[in-house]
């Protein structure tokens, strides 16, 4: 997975902080409603926050690539039990445009 600019990542958290969560995972971790809803919320917002269930660090940390992979965006940080999602308006774009390609060729 494509990492972050630093400096794009430092802008990021800095945006990130006055967020609030927009969704929760629970303790049975991320199901496919949820993924779509993430989806869903990443293509209004671009920049979201979401609440983590109380885990350890090393399974927090693979939640947090799971649901930002299921979301098709990237993790920017974890602090705490919270993630912070972005998914780039840009990829976006083209992803849809792509999408438009094939269904014009069948």
């Amino acid at each position: 997975m494509d990492e972050l600019p630093g400096n794009l990542k430092r802008q990021l958290r800095s945006q990130g902080r006055s967020l609030s969560p927009l969704a929760t995972i629970g303790k049975s971790g991320l199901t496919d409603a949820g993924a779509a809803n993430l989806r869903g919320l990443l293509d209004k917002h671009e920049l979201i926050k979401v609440r983590l269930p109380a885990l350890p660090p090393d399974e927090r940390a693979e939640l947090a690539a799971q649901t930002a992979q299921a979301a098709g965006a990237k993790c920017v940080a974890i602090v705490g039990h919270t993630i912070l999602l972005y998914k780039d308006p840009l990829t976006a774009e083209h992803a849809e445009d792509a999408e438009e390609e094939r269904e014009e060729e069948t």
